[in-house]
């Protein structure tokens, strides 16, 4: 009974910090950025993958954007293995910047020097077909 009271607390206490950590709220759902760039580092771990994008700015200088991911799995799944990103490599990265400005973002597609373009799931409909077995359809 005492431990049962005691995971009862303690999951009221971390389930907020688990959906804090999880939560997309730092960015900009609304944007989207296109960043033509030269790939500097893919960090293929968990809990999110990395990708370290140099992009030059509009006086030709390089920023560095760091753009999160999904999860090693999720990023494999839809092609990106650790081996597929290499530093060097030129790609254009589509991504929700974040909202305070600084240079990075949410992952949200990629493109590589040879066309191949490599999406993420939209959060909706991989819940949908986590629980159907059927992609989302979108609404009226």
């Amino acid at each position: 009974m005492r431990s049962a009271k005691l995971n009862s607390i303690l999951l009221l206490v971390l389930a907020p910090l688990a959906m804090a950590h999880h939560s997309g709220a730092m960015f900009d759902q609304s944007k989207t950025v296109e960043l033509i760039g030269t790939v500097k580092e893919y960090q293929f771990s968990n809990p999110h993958v990395w990708i370290e994008l140099m992009v030059p700015d509009k006086k030709g200088k390089s920023a560095q954007w760091s753009i999160e991911g999904e999860a090693p799995q999720m990023m494999a799944r839809m092609g990106l293995k650790p081996k597929v990103l290499k530093a060097g490599d030129k790609v254009t990265l589509r991504a929700h910047p974040l909202r305070d400005g600084r240079t990075g973002g949410s992952f949200i597609s990629i493109t590589l020097a040879d066309g191949q373009t490599m999406k993420s799931v939209p959060r909706s409909a991989a819940t949908s077909t986590a629980t159907t077995g059927k992609p989302a359809t979108p609404g009226p």
